[in-house]
């Protein structure tokens, strides 16, 4: 009877905890890496790129020192410093695409993206992605404006930097995932070197498991001069928009789970993961794909099936953006880097770091899994595909109230592939699977498509 009484008060705590406190204990390589990202070494990345006069895609191939050409070859020279200097293990290389004429493309133009790839080290994993990236290039007033001085500090050079540091430090270490390091073109054109990746990457059916892109990470006084430094912008798209809905996004929204997107589910974990290791920085999910009139690389991802998000400051001064230098009464307009806030760049990158690093780490999302739904009932049961990595020692099913935006309540289950959740019904709230491996680390929670024979 006592034997009873005690396995009845440890199923009553597993599943009464909020799922957050069910953390492993903090990764000493992912600790080093945040420790290690440098704000003195993101600003003379920023001034770097800033000292090309303009990075318009349009503008200068030749020159070494001005142009959309000398600042790529700079990228790319940085990134394979850091690369001889971290054991050669990452691949850094361009990406080359040839743009044809649009209104924003006089003549048919090389788009040509810096990719550096640092392979994972698990067997069972290295097909799974995890790409970060930030645009290079930068524009005036008007993106055709091949010459005049566009220093694009903030937009984008504050995510490309944020980008290259990340490579430099993270190339370092060694996890089991792959990770991406992307430097993309083509941005203010209309998402081309973006758009050109994704195309390729699902047409080779390249495995990314989850896609940042960090546009706008430098400043943190707004134009009402109010100043947020503790904060960044993540904005996760829930249902796409579109033109034929396939069967599991039906399945999803009949089950109610709009609020469970691919994206979601990322953007969930990359809080979490972030604000754990970075808890001075507060990551705002944004349910929405974008701010209104503005886009992002992640764009072309999501259209392409792949989970993506954006990160951006929360407090944009738009005088500092798509704008010529100049001044018009007393007020300063143009993208300087008088008006980057290199710590927050440094504090961000350092966001980006600690989730990058926790998705490569922890093991892949449980696929298939599936919510049986085959008489009426207050219990609620699951089955899935076991996970292929060799460290996964079980799963942990997760819910919460169907208004609330995080997991409340969790119950971890062995390495098994079919559980029951006794006493809490799926019609009352929302569940979610993850795996969990040896050392405590949780995946990217997956939502349960309903299953009936």
């Amino acid at each position: 009877m006592r034997h009873l009484i005690v396995c009845l008060l440890v199923v009553l705590v597993s599943i009464s905890i909020p799922a957050h406190s069910a953390s492993p204990k903090k990764n000493g390589d992912i600790e080093k890496i945040v420790k290690e990202i440098s704000a003195k070494r993101i600003e003379a990345t920023i001034r770097k790129l800033v000292s090309f006069e303009t990075r318009n895609s349009l503008s200068d191939t030749a020159s070494d020192t001005k142009g959309v050409g000398a600042a790529r070859r700079w990228i790319k020279s940085e990134m394979e410093r850091c690369n001889a200097e971290n054991g050669g293990r990452m691949k850094v290389e361009f990406d080359e695409h040839l743009a044809p004429v649009s209104a924003r493309i006089a003549v048919p133009t090389p788009i040509i993206n810096v990719v550096a790839t640092l392979p994972g080290e698990q067997a069972e994993s290295r097909d799974r992605i995890y790409l970060v990236s930030g645009h290079y290039d930068s524009m005036r007033s008007t993106p055709i404006d091949p010459d005049g001085f566009a220093p694009g500090a903030n937009d984008d050079a504050s995510g490309t930097a944020a980008v290259i540091e990340m490579a430099c430090v993270m190339s370092k270490y060694k996890f089991n995932a792959t990770l991406v390091f992307m430097t993309v073109a083509g941005e203010e054109q209309g998402l081309l070197g973006s758009t050109f990746f994704a195309k390729a990457a699902k047409a080779k059916g390249m495995n990314i498991a989850g896609m940042i892109t960090n546009d706008i990470v430098g400043n943190t006084k707004g134009s009402d001069g109010k100043v947020v430094r503790d904060r960044v912008r993540l904005f996760a798209e829930g249902i796409p928009p579109l033109k034929e809905m396939p069967d599991e996004w039906v399945a999803l929204i009949r089950t109610g789970g709009e609020n469970d997107s691919p994206a979601r589910q990322l953007a969930r974990h990359i809080k979490a993961s972030a604000e754990r290791y970075v808890p001075k920085m507060k990551v705002d999910l944004i349910y929405r794909r974008d701010r209104y009139l503005r886009g992002g690389d992640h764009f072309p991802f999501l259209d392409a099936g792949y989970a993506a998000v954006r990160m951006t400051e929360p407090n944009e001064d738009f005088h500092h953006q798509h704008q010529n230098v100049r001044v018009e009464n007393g007020v300063q307009f143009g993208d300087l880097p008088e008006f980057v806030d290199f710590a927050y760049t440094a504090d961000v990158a350092r966001v980006n770091a600690a989730a990058l690093a926790s998705l490569a780490i922890g093991p892949a999302a449980p696929q298939e899994v599936l919510m049986e739904n085959m008489r009426l009932e207050n219990n609620t049961t699951f089955r899935w595909n076991a996970n292929a990595e060799p460290n996964v020692t079980g799963y942990r099913v997760v819910w919460r109230e169907t208004t609330a935006p995080f997991w409340q309540k969790f119950e971890d289950i062995g390495n098994v592939t079919r559980t029951t959740v006794y006493g809490v019904s799926k019609d009352n709230v929302v569940f979610g699977l993850q795996a969990i491996d040896k050392d405590g680390n949780a995946s990217v929670t997956t939502y349960p498509r309903p299953f009936r024979p």
